[in-house]
């Protein structure tokens, strides 16, 4: 099998691995943005550490990586548009990107989107090059979740709405009402 062959078997490959879509935002001396990235998951609870792996050739993970501050917005089920918006499939500017949607100001100043399921804001700790991409390994500092709202999921190329089962709802607002 060629490299490009590969190349392409491995992505068919992780078109079949749904993963939730998160924006990720920054923002600071080298500027403001955000990204959308599914390829987001958590590491450990002590310290919460959550990962995020940005492709090197993207202007953003320059910005990422020198800000150092960072939101993983988790999407709700009906951000279809603005997860389009922040992959860059639409012709959509940046600064327009964030005046589409309502955010706020986080605690190390990102943006953060205020109706996410959840925000997760961190510092980038650590970096690892693997290939064409970076592993940015985030300490998480401070978070919110919501008890509501459905989520987004990325599969076969597509986002889906991933309907919150009721139990899981109640389950929710039970343990943040703690």
């Amino acid at each position: 099998m060629t490299n490009e062959e590969m190349k392409r078997r491995f992505r068919d490959a992780m078109a079949c691995l749904p993963a939730a879509v998160n924006v990720i935002t920054t923002d600071g001396p080298s500027g403001r943005c955000g990204l959308t990235a599914s390829a987001v998951c958590s590491v450990t609870d002590e310290p919460p550490t959550m990962l995020v792996c940005i492709n090197q050739a993207s202007y953003m993970h320059d910005v990422l990586r020198e800000n150092r501050s960072v939101c993983i917005n988790v999407l709700a089920g009906e951000y279809q548009d603005l997860a389009r918006d922040f992959a860059g499939m639409t012709s959509c500017p940046m600064d327009e990107r964030f005046a589409r949607h309502a955010w706020k100001p986080g605690r190390s100043a990102v943006p953060v989107l205020s109706h996410a399921i959840a925000n997760l804001e961190g510092t980038i700790v650590e970096l690892k090059s693997v290939g064409s991409h970076s592993v940015m390994f985030v300490r998480i500092d401070d978070i919110s979740v919501s008890s509501d709202g459905d989520g987004l999921i990325y599969f076969a190329r597509q986002f889906h709405r991933l309907v919150r089962p009721v139990a899981a709802a109640a389950s929710a607002s039970t343990q943040c009402a703690r």
